[in-house]
């Protein structure tokens, strides 16, 4: 009876301690999902304003580049007047179009006395005919450049045009200035700025548009077809010299994220909006929490598990006690056994550490040599395929020849010699054959020349000595002495403390380390 009420209080308590999981998992949920929201808003936001300084310096840096463009124009028409002006502006358009700028150049000479005019473009009939058709509008501006501005209807394309004027004796008068397509001016903004989830557009401070991706908003007012108010361009009001706001996009039809900052050059007073789409982020913002329900019902689903499977481990182990106690005996027997057994597991994992740890290492030096010398880097390349073969299969008792450790030495200081070359000197000596026979743990001079490199100083004017001498009954590497003075370096015990455990196993004495003047040692003794 006794046993049985413990049996149902055991029971009672894994489904209370169930229960209390899931109400935890719950509630976790409900807070992390408001942390996942606020955290992925604020993100987002401070990304959308990232993006807006980015598309306004873009802008902002090509109206600056159309301007010097018209005063390198005017500079040369009023240096020469009427000497070199079809010159002047030949080769700047040749010049714009090899750089693939945006403007170019045009003049109209008109002759009073014969009334008739000099064109090199068609834009400029607008000054002769005075536009009958009426197809431009003229941008008002009050700023220090003094150019005009005018936007020109031209075959279903619209242009920014600037221009300025030479009078001349006679009353002949030159007409000159650049001529920049909006069409190509806004793919330009497009091309170099291709930042996802926006869009901009400029439009001048009485509101008409300069630029908009909706072809048919252009040279319109952006206070009629768009939802912008007077009160948002007062940007001089604000902290940041923006005003930022929810807004409903007139060319997607969806809620974004409204950007209004005044775009004030020499010749030009507007202003820059920049839209972020809104409906991205909210999209984001759910599929994290998706993914994080996802997440919480398979910890609880596991949570769950672990109770279950903890209660009927622990029926089991009540119900089977005295079986065990029976057992015990026989299990101090197999002790010994399995301690042994123990051992050689350690060493197997850290066996299967090493060639992880080696190839890290070398990909690490293929890395940085890509950088310094690609035909050395391919020679280093082939190299490591080769002497990597020597580490797919690892020896089941973790020692080799030593012989054969020697050889995959040679062929890794060849790796290291196609990284540093000056930077490190290698020597091999072998005193006697007989020693070759005998044995060393398993990659146990790759590791003690490896931390040589990572505790030392290796430079052409210092370059780093490795000596190698292979006697009797041991092998000494030496190498000069001349540590860095920069923070310890990541796992710098891993290969010491592999070597002393595989030496223990064999009960063999370990690995001897010490400094002897200008040299570090360290001597491996030799397995039979």
């Amino acid at each position: 009876m006794n046993t049985n009420f413990k049996h149902i209080l055991s029971q009672r308590s894994i489904y209370i301690a169930v229960l209390v999981a899931c109400f935890i998992a719950v509630g976790a949920f409900a807070v992390l999902s408001v942390l996942i929201t606020h955290d992925s808003r604020k993100n987002n936001e401070e990304f959308a304003r990232k993006t807006f300084v980015r598309k306004y310096e873009t802008i902002e840096k090509e109206f600056t580049n159309i301007e010097d463009y018209q005063y390198l124009l005017r500079a040369l028409i009023r240096k020469d007047g009427l000497k070199n002006y079809r010159e002047y502006s030949s080769v700047l358009n040749d010049l714009n179009r090899k750089r693939n700028l945006l403007p170019y150049s045009w003049y109209s000479y008109y002759d009073h006395t014969s009334g008739k005019s000099v064109s090199n473009s068609p834009l400029s009939s607008v000054f002769t005919e005075k536009d009958k058709a009426g197809n431009y509008t003229k941008i008002e501006n009050n700023r220090s450049g003094h150019f005009s501005d005018l936007l020109i209807t031209r075959k279903d394309s619209i242009y920014w045009v600037s221009y300025d004027s030479l009078a001349l004796p006679g009353k002949d008068r030159l007409y000159y200035g650049s001529a920049v397509s909006l069409d190509d001016l806004h793919q330009y903004f497009i091309t170099v700025d291709r930042t996802p989830n926006n869009y901009a557009y400029v439009f001048t401070k009485e509101g008409i548009c300069i630029t908009h991706p909706e072809k048919k908003y252009i040279g319109k007012n952006v206070f009629e077809f768009t939802d912008i108010k007077p009160k948002d361009t007062l940007a001089a009001e604000t902290q940041l010299g923006y005003t930022e706001g929810i807004a409903a996009s007139e060319y997607l039809n969806v809620d974004v994220t409204r950007f209004i900052k005044p775009l004030k050059t020499d010749n030009f007073d507007g202003y820059t909006v920049v839209n972020h789409v809104n409906f991205l982020i909210d999209e984001s913002v759910s599929k994290t929490k998706t993914y994080t329900v996802y997440i919480f019902l398979a910890a609880l689903f596991l949570i769950v598990a672990v109770f279950i499977l903890f209660y009927r481990s622990t029926a089991m182990a009540y119900r089977e006690k005295e079986k065990i106690q029976a057992e015990k005996n026989f299990l101090l027997i197999e002790n010994e056994k399995m301690h042994k057994e123990e051992v050689l597991h350690q060493l197997q994992q850290l066996k299967n550490n090493i060639n992880p740890h080696f190839l890290f290492n070398s990909l690490n030096s293929l890395y940085m040599l890509i950088g310094i010398n690609k035909d050395n880097a391919q020679k280093f390349t082939m190299n490591l395929s080769r002497i990597y073969r020597y580490l797919i299969v690892p020896p089941k008792e973790n020692i080799v020849p030593v012989a054969q450790e020697i050889s995959f030495i040679r062929q890794y200081m060849e790796l290291l010699k196609s990284r540093f070359d000056e930077e490190i000197s290698f020597e091999l000596i072998i005193t006697g054959d007989t020693s070759l026979e005998k044995k060393i743990p398993y990659l146990s001079l790759q590791m003690v020349v490896e931390n040589a490199i990572k505790h030392n100083i290796a430079t052409i004017d210092s370059p780093l000595e490795i000596i190698i001498t292979v006697e009797s009954q041991i092998i000494s590497v030496k190498n000069t002495w001349q540590p860095k003075t920069d923070e310890a370096v990541q796992g710098e015990k891993f290969g010491i403390d592999y070597l002393n455990q595989v030496y223990r196993y064999f009960k063999k004495n370990s690995v001897n380390i010490s400094v002897d003047g200008e040299y570090f040692i360290c001597i491996l003794p030799l397995l039979e």
